[in-house]
């Protein structure tokens, strides 16, 4: 056990990221040694910030628990903490199953833990953090919570209301981050269109992109979960003007059949989706647009999955994940519906709709062969340097895998002209 060392394990998605780079820095300004998800977990603390959205979410955290739990009781690390959206949900049952744990926090009242090791919680360092991404991008968090009911979504049980963050606080943090050498902002959000209208009773989304858009050293900003009912359309017009805001928008649609989407509750029509999704293509050229769909929620017939199959092929997504429905407590779903579709049905289906985009990425990404694209460069591996165009977030979307014909600077961009493609990766060389 290292003294005076603090691990921090995270768990899920980027929005706990972003918790658990600000108690990083908390800790730094106390005089702890911090390491993020390193490869030998020693610490004389370890902070674990769990993921409660789905069944397969909760047991990794779980299992990640029990496993420091034991490492614990050998005296290989000291004591243990549990913070995030699962302990918020699940508080109570964690404590009595949990007795290893030192201490459960929630989702908001982590800052307490630094306050029960008998340190001080600096406000002034309130909008800094201890970057765990390449030190040209980050992940900026605009909003907590969400108003939204669909079905089958646990996350307001834990995250409750929406809160917007003041433009203000939000443009603080930018200007901190681009002093430190942040180039790229991945803008994120349980739903970004929802943005401003707790706060400034408006959507202000498209505000918020221009005032960021205009801050000194932002090269690209890139928006992620979208919300596709009451979208402000105004925001196209932003991505359209702005050259260093991306032509990408994810945005999770979930279904397309109008039973379906009655059924999920998600305030939106079949027809209504098509129109959108029209409408931003014509008015961002270009646009590359990200989508989440689900299968298998209660209810789903074969005509419902063949709907959205259809809808997959004509709409040809440029980026597209699917994840089977899960049976969450607490939901509405959960509330009124059975779970009864097999589990085996959900996985066929999602196979199949996922072999299909699967070819729709391959051929997309054939046609990018011969073409040009600014591109921006992550790290360097054995034969290539790894890079993204603007249509392309980390972790979840194709890289770039550039030659070595030329010595490249991590964080910087240039511009590459791909040279061949697959599915998930494209190949090329940088031109100049």
């Amino acid at each position: 056990m290292r003294k005076n060392k603090v691990d921090v394990i995270t768990l899920g998605c980027s929005k706990n990221l972003v918790d658990s780079e600000q108690i990083m820095r908390q800790f730094v300004a106390n005089g702890y040694t911090v390491e993020h998800d390193p490869h030998k977990i020693n610490g004389e603390i370890v902070v674990v910030n769990t993921c409660g959205f789905i069944g397969d979410a909760q047991e990794e955290s779980i299992n990640m628990i029990l496993e420091l739990g034991e490492a614990k009781k050998k005296g290989k690390i000291g004591k243990l903490f549990v913070m995030g959206c699962l302990s918020e949900r699940f508080m109570k049952d964690l404590q009595k199953e949990l007795p290893e744990v030192d201490h459960f926090y929630g989702k908001f009242n982590w800052k307490q833990l630094i306050s029960d090791l008998g340190k001080s919680y600096n406000k002034d360092l309130s909008a800094d953090r201890v970057l765990t991404t390449p030190s040209h991008y980050a992940y900026l968090k605009i909003a907590e919570g969400c108003d939204r009911t669909c079905s089958y979504c646990a996350i307001p049980i834990s995250t409750g209301h929406y809160q917007s963050l003041p433009m203000e606080t939000i443009e603080e943090e930018v200007r901190l981050l681009v002093r430190q050498g942040v180039k790229e902002f991945q803008v994120i959000a349980q739903d970004l269109t929802y943005y401003g209208l707790d706060l400034y009773k408006r959507y202000a989304l498209p505000e918020l992109v221009e005032r960021i858009s205009d801050i000194p050293g932002v090269e690209w900003i890139r928006l992620h979960y979208g919300y596709p009912a009451h979208f402000p359309y105004d925001l196209l017009r932003v991505m359209r003007e702005r050259g260093n805001v991306c032509k990408y928008m994810d945005i999770a649609l979930q279904h397309i059949s109008d039973n379906m989407l009655k059924r999920m509750r998600r305030n939106i029509t079949k027809q209504e989706t098509y129109d959108l999704i029209q409408r931003m293509r014509e008015e961002v050229p270009g646009i590359h647009l990200r989508t989440t769909l689900m299968v298998g929620h209660p209810g789903e017939t074969e005509k419902d999955f063949e709907e959205l199959v259809e809808f997959v092929r004509k709409i040809r997504f440029e980026r597209m994940g699917a994840f089977p429905y899960s049976h969450e407590e607490g939901t509405y779903a959960y509330k009124r519906y059975q779970d009864e579709i097999l589990q085996e049905v959900k996985e066929e289906r999602l196979d199949y709709i996922m072999r299909i985009q699967e070819r729709i990425s391959s051929e997309i990404n054939t046609s990018k062969i011969g073409k040009t694209f600014k591109a921006i460069i992550d790290r360097e591996e054995d034969g290539f340097y790894i890079g993204r165009t603007e249509f392309d977030s980390p972790e979840v979307d194709p890289e770039l895998l550039i030659n070595k014909a030329n010595r490249l600077t991590l964080g910087e961009f240039y511009n590459v002209e791909v040279e061949d493609a697959q599915a998930f990766d494209l190949y090329g060389k940088v031109l100049g």
